[in-house]
């Protein structure tokens, strides 16, 4: 393996002389072909350069923008099938909340009774700072509605399962991450669409019940899947039998839908009853798919383990099509977005501190609210997006943010990680030698 990514460098380096002599000659096939095969070459070969490899997932985001900016046509469609349909992003969102979701477990709401107070300024703070600094940039900027209206839905959405990779590494209070983003993510059905009604209302029509419904869809049923996974793997034999008779009257339920149940519901109940009827046979296959995950892990053990890489590839592949869908209005405010996103990411990581250490939060649960707030979960934006058949507009500002945050993130948790160690051995040589003046 090590061969082969020191090989791509070498192609990588020979594109890159390649795309240089393309631009000079404004030959625009040869540059065109030149960066997608760098790009694709040296997100291979970045495993190779040890300062940079932690880098390799960011590397592949970054080959989804240059690949969809190049040759839009060919991530719009495949064959007649339409890459942009609000189901398939739908059901792509959710295959990435669930390998997201594979990595938490039922015991992560028990950090709650230990972390209260730093959860509710975490709360606090995300639900506050993000959104507030998106309606600030769309006001400077002056984007388009659309495009203003993404930027706002990205700052009002819950913080990304990436905020607990990222504590872990910075070595600050894991407890505390996760607990704050069980939560976030429990509240985003209510909150998101709120603050989008009050702060975007005004760029595009937003309809709080619909909108509540399409989260709820997008993240708590596949994170609920998961969940189920979770259980079953600590269940008692009784706990699994009582699971599994859910499951075989949620299979019922799902079968005489589209035989005729669906049918006559439609005829006798209003629009939001069948929403919420609707939502249920979701919750019901979730049930089904966590019962036949779990089946699955027993036979292929390392299954979650491999998960979250499904995770990457669905976020690669909205970001892929988001920027096809969205290239010309990349081209006029691409760069304009890339500062909002740099703005924005970075006021999140800054009040997300230090108003965590002004309400009396330690360094370490500080430096945990600051990822908490400045990481926000830019597939759920994304879904929401390709809901409401807007991926190339409102759709955008998660396909910019997202690869900056976890630029940003990955920079700051190394730094703080240096900071943590450097602290644990202060602390060491105090407990070792009180008389030594260390503080």
């Amino acid at each position: 393996m090590e061969k082969l990514r020191k090989f791509c460098l070498g192609i990588a380096s020979i594109a890159g002389l390649l795309l240089i002599v393309g631009l000079v000659i404004a030959h625009q096939g040869l540059w065109q072909a030149a960066a997608v095969t760098f790009a694709v070459s040296f997100a291979i070969g970045i495993g190779a350069l040890s300062p940079l490899k932690n880098y390799q997932y960011t590397a592949w985001i970054v080959v989804a923008v240059v690949a969809g900016m190049i040759y839009p046509t060919a991530f719009l469609k495949l064959g007649t099938i339409d890459l942009r349909n609000k189901w398939l992003i739908l059901f792509v969102v959710q295959l990435v909340m669930f390998g997201m979701g594979i990595q938490m477990s039922l015991k992560d709401f028990s950090g709650l009774a230990q972390t209260g107070k730093g959860v509710l300024i975490g709360l606090l703070c995300h639900f506050s700072i993000m959104p507030l600094m998106g309606l600030l940039l769309v006001k400077v900027f002056h984007f388009e509605t659309e495009i203003a209206a993404g930027i706002i839905l990205i700052g009002s959405c819950s913080s990304g399962l990436a905020s607990n990779v990222m504590v872990y590494i910075a070595r600050a209070n894991l407890v505390l991450s996760v607990a704050v983003t069980a939560m976030a993510t429990l509240i985003a059905p209510l909150m998101t669409p709120l603050l989008m009604k009050l702060l975007a209302g005004t760029f595009i029509e937003v309809k709080f019940f619909n909108m509540m419904m399409e989260i709820i869809k997008i993240v708590i049923v596949p994170i609920g899947a998961a969940l189920v996974h979770d259980y079953l793997k600590r269940a008692d034999p009784k706990g699994f039998r009582t699971v599994n008779r859910i499951g075989w009257i949620a299979m019922v339920w799902l079968v005489a839908l589209p035989m005729g149940l669906w049918h006559w519901f439609q005829g006798r109940l209003d629009e939001h009853v069948l929403a919420s009827l609707e939502i249920f046979s979701f919750f019901a296959g979730a049930l089904l798919v966590g019962i036949g995950y779990h089946l699955l892990t027993l036979k292929i053990t390392k299954l979650d383990g491999i998960m979250p890489y499904f995770s990457m590839f669905g976020i690669i592949y909205f970001t892929t099509v988001t920027t096809a869908a969205g290239r010309d209005n990349l081209l006029k405010v691409g760069f304009m977005l890339f500062l909002a996103s740099v703005i924005h990411n970075g006021a999140g990581y800054f009040f997300g501190y230090v108003l965590s250490r002004f309400f009396g939060l330690d360094k370490r649960s500080s430096r945990t609210v600051a990822f908490e707030v400045g990481l926000q979960n830019g597939g759920m934006a994304s879904g929401l997006a390709g809901s409401m058949g807007k991926l190339g507009t409102v759709g955008l500002a998660a396909a910019v943010f997202s690869p900056w945050m976890n630029i940003s993130g990955s920079i700051l948790a190394n730094y703080w990680r240096k900071q943590a160690l450097s602290e644990e051995e202060n602390e060491k040589l105090v407990q070792s030698d009180p008389q030594s003046g260390i503080k």
